[in-house]
C-alpha cells in the first residue's frame, strides 16, 4: 500500500512555461472552452486502499492566487473535473492522502494549469505535476502572475472516524 502510494507521489511530472497576464481573475467562474475541458488530461493511476474513499468520490482543495492583485480563491474539486477562473484553468486528474498510521504524512494532488495569453485566445500549458502540501518546493507552478497550489484531499481510510 506505502509503496503504492510513493510510487504515484514520485511520480512528478512538470511542463513549465512562461506568460504573463493582466486579466485579474473575476468573481465567478466561467465555462472552460470546447476542445480544452478534456483534451490532454493524462490517466492517473493510484492505487486505493481498500475501503478507502474512491478517487472519484475525493475532494481537492486547491488554491488559486492572482500575484499582481493579491487575490487568492480557493476551489473544491473533485478529481476529473476542470475549472476556469478568468485567464486561468485548472484541471484535477487526482488527489491524495498518506493513511494516518503512516508517517510522514503528505497530501498531493495531479492538476494541470493552462494560462490564456493576453494577446490570443489560445490557452499556454503553464504547470501538469503532483503538487504536494508539506513539501510545496518539490514541484512549484512557474508562472509570473498565478500560483496553485494544493491544500487538502478530503477523504477517509478504514478504521477513521
Amino acid at each position: 500500500m506505502r509503496a503504492a502510494f510513493a510510487t504515484g507521489l514520485i511520480m512528478v511530472l512538470a511542463a513549465c512555461g512562461s506568460g504573463d497576464s493582466d486579466i485579474a481573475p473575476t468573481a465567478q467562474s466561467t465555462e472552460v472552452p470546447d476542445g480544452i475541458a478534456n483534451a490532454d488530461t493524462p490517466e492517473i493511476e493510484v492505487e486505493e486502499v481498500e475501503g478507502s474513499t474512491p478517487m472519484a468520490e475525493r475532494v481537492a482543495t486547491i488554491g488559486l492566487l492572482n500575484k499582481r492583485n493579491n487575490v487568492s480563491q480557493d476551489f473544491e474539486m473533485s478529481p476529473g473535473e476542470t475549472r476556469r477562473e478568468g485567464p486561468v484553468i485548472i484541471r484535477l486528474s487526482a488527489c491524495e492522502r498518506t493513511a494516518p498510521w503512516e508517517m510522514p504524512q503528505e497530501i498531493g494532488a495531479f492538476v494541470q494549469v493552462l494560462v490564456q495569453d493576453r494577446s490570443s485566445d489560445d490557452f499556454a500549458d503553464v504547470f501538469s505535476g503532483w503538487l504536494f502540501k508539506n513539501s510545496p518546493s518539490i514541484n512549484v507552478v512557474e508562472h509570473p502572475v498565478y500560483d496553485v497550489w494544493v491544500k487538502d484531499c478530503a477523504m477517509a481510510f478504514p478504521g477513521e472516524e
